[in-house]
């Protein structure tokens, strides 16, 4: 995983190093003024995502008719290089938020110091600041194409497995506790291992995510937060079962009940039929023995909690399934 984030931390570097040079070359052979600024709008434009990259040439090609229009208000306007410059600035984030385009600002930021060493709006010179603007998009926009996005959602579909397996594998160390055994894995460093883990694939789903112009990569965001409140409900049910003096003799049957449902910890799967049989363990644990002292009445109390807690393991998959529209059930679970 680290070689590949280091090639990709490479990739990215390249284009920025090529895009951003290749942009000022272009800018100097037009014979542009602030020719270099056209390969800052290039590295500005390319550390964004495909999508990303869109819609914020799209929102700077939009605000820079705004720009124009602000900068020649208020660089006329005040005699002050510094005010003026300051109050072009504060105008120009106070409409970018508002329209919720503040990515845009940057570029703008540059065009505006442009006008206010020019002092000049003539049609050549807002020609000119468009023209950078247009060369240092376009070239980003080429080069963000070049993502290899079908080995990232290998790597994905491989990160979904290896999250499968390692939740299996903490739910039956956690059913083992239930057997009474002494356990030789560290379950806590297997979930915070796990944790760690889910929030890098979420972040890679992101980028996937915004690195493709199909709506439904979202199925992988989806699913990673899942698994993630899933490693969150049996980080709480191991708490519990450490807090248990003495297991009961029903223990055995969540055991039971815990190394079956780790079989179906899979993708393609919708647990209703472990949900209806989880109800059938808790209505027999609620016709159990009498409770007859303080201690087993509290062991009772946690083993209904873990019993909670499992259905809310559960429920988190089934709520993830529903939510599927018809592509992504058609393209994920039918193929």
């Amino acid at each position: 995983m680290e070689s590949k984030q280091h090639w990709k931390i490479i990739l990215q570097a390249a284009k920025i190093g090529f895009g951003s040079a290749l942009a000022m070359y272009l800018a100097h052979l037009f014979g542009l003024e602030f020719a270099s600024s056209a390969g800052s709008i290039t590295l500005l434009t390319i550390l964004t995502t495909k999508w990303e990259t869109v819609k914020l040439s799209l929102f700077r090609i939009l605000t820079f008719v705004a720009a124009v229009f602000v900068a020649w208000g208020t660089l006329t306007l005040f005699h002050s290089d510094w005010f003026a410059y300051g109050c072009f600035l504060m105008i120009m984030t106070l409409l970018c938020d508002y329209i919720g385009w503040r990515s845009a600002l940057s570029v703008n930021a540059v065009i505006g110091m442009h006008f206010l060493d020019m002092l000049d709006f003539s049609a050549h010179a807002v020609a000119n600041e468009l023209y950078l603007l247009l060369i240092g998009i376009t070239i980003a926009l080429v080069l963000n194409q070049f993502t290899n996005n079908r080995h990232r959602r290998q790597d994905i579909i491989n990160w979904m497995k290896d999250t499968e397996r390692r939740l299996q594998i903490i739910v039956m160390h956690l059913a083992a506790y239930f057997y009474g055994k002494e356990l030789e894995a560290d379950v806590w460093g297997e979930l915070r291992e796990l944790e760690k883990l889910l929030i890098h694939y979420i972040n890679e789903a992101n980028e996937y995510q915004g690195n493709t112009f199909q709506s439904h990569p979202g199925y992988y965001i989806d699913y990673f937060e899942m698994r993630r409140n899933q490693c969150s409900v049996l980080s709480n049910l191991h708490t519990e079962i450490t807090r248990i003096r003495t297991m009961p003799q029903e223990s055995r049957h969540i055991a039971e009940y815990m190394v079956k449902m780790a079989n179906y910890v899979v993708e393609k799967n919708v647990p209703t039929g472990q949900l209806e049989q989880l109800d059938q363990l808790v209505e027999y644990m609620r016709s159990g023995e009498p409770i007859s002292s303080a201690d087993e009445f509290e062991n009772r109390a946690m083993i209904f909690h873990i019993l909670i807690d499992l259905r809310e393991f559960l429920e988190y998959k089934i709520d993830f399934v529903e939510n599927l529209d018809e592509e992504q059930r058609r393209r994920y679970w039918n193929a």
